[in-house]
């Protein structure tokens, strides 16, 4: 099923929209469909895969000369039903897609755009993370049996690499500004996308507005010695750093697009309930309690928690499943402590 708005699309991946031929009359051979008109002006849509993509939002812009994705969703058929859904939008080319952070969410079906021509961009910062985060994550899903060594996507190549801020060079009606976050927030690093002419501003994963958030935290290390390390008080100093855009629409990594006063705001807020809610947990059951053998059943214990405080939030499962990283920090930070208390 495709349901689309005038601002943003929404397809779930089992719809694959396909090209229809159909026979003109007069000319008595197959022609294509009409071709989509372009937009007079530059538009941005959204799409979203199902779970088995966590739910992701890959925003992208239709200049009227080109298309600019940014993020390219976690396997190759959900990169497919992307462009899919971008071509039941327009004919433009699909000239560049765009890393905001080095989750797999975001470059696994990055190969899909490459085959179409289009240029993969990531800061450097997100490039060099991508070798570990890709190694953490294929022996997680490998170890979990939900792919095998040979079906897990293969690590990206990234065509652009910038440092600090690149302009995309663009013939179409809008400009695409991107800029590295001083600070990362989901992930190690944090690019963010403004587009000036729709006063929009593209996150990533940095803002889930109104649903949970992946609190998995950055990884990173080496591609054979990778980790977590979650990070909120970075978290928090990145989401801050976007106020320098004004008050912008935030296309977020989850859930609905927003201001930057509403969203920035709520994001801050459901990070410090959060930690609240995992230290006061690690105060009642102690540290040592989630770093043994039970530790899964006190991080099922936290997600719960964290569900009954956020009771109009969706997508509890991301809490659910990404709590342990915190959860995992946090007990550790209590433990550090509590010996330097007792070797004073």
């Amino acid at each position: 099923m495709n349901t689309h708005s005038p601002a943003l699309s929404r397809s779930l991946p089992l719809s694959l929209a396909l090209p229809l031929l159909s026979l003109s009359p007069l000319a008595g051979c197959a022609t294509g469909p009409d071709p989509v008109p372009a937009p007079e002006v530059a538009r941005m849509y959204t799409f979203t895969s199902d779970q088995n993509g966590f739910d992701t939002h890959s925003h992208y812009l239709d200049t009227g000369a080109e298309v600019v994705v940014f993020d390219a969703q976690f396997t190759s058929a959900l990169a497919q039903d992307l462009v899919d859904d971008i071509r039941s939008h327009t004919d433009a080319p699909i000239r560049y897609l765009v890393v905001t952070h080095p989750n797999p969410d975001k470059f696994n079906g990055a190969s899909v755009f490459r085959e179409l021509g289009a240029q993969v961009v990531a800061s450097r910062a997100t490039a060099e993370a991508i070798p570990a985060v890709h190694a953490y994550k294929r022996a997680y899903f490998v170890n979990a049996g939900m792919f095998t060594a040979d079906t897990y996507p293969e690590q990206p190549s990234i065509d652009i690499v910038f440092d600090d801020a690149l302009a995309l060079a663009l013939d179409g009606a809008a400009q695409v500004e991107l800029s590295v976050l001083e600070h990362g927030g989901v992930a190690t690093t944090q690019t963010v996308a403004h587009v000036p002419e729709l006063d929009a501003l593209v996150v990533g994963d940095l803002i889930h507005h109104r649903v949970h958030a992946w609190l998995e935290g950055g990884i990173s290390g080496s591609a054979d010695n990778a980790a977590p390390h979650p990070d909120l008080s970075a978290w928090r100093a990145a989401i801050a750093e976007l106020s320098a855009f004004g008050d912008p629409a935030v296309y977020a990594g989850r859930g609905p697009v927003a201001r930057l006063s509403e969203a920035g705001p709520a994001q801050r807020t459901y990070l410090d309930q959060v930690d609240e809610i995992v230290r006061a947990y690690i105060d009642e059951h102690g540290a040592d309690a989630l770093l043994g053998e039970q530790a899964s059943e006190h991080h099922a214990a936290i997600a719960a928690r964290i569900a009954e405080a956020f009771p109009g939030y969706e997508l509890a499962y991301m809490s659910q499943y990404s709590i342990y990283g915190l959860a995992t920090a946090l007990a550790e930070e209590a433990a550090a402590s509590q010996g330097d208390a007792a070797a004073r």
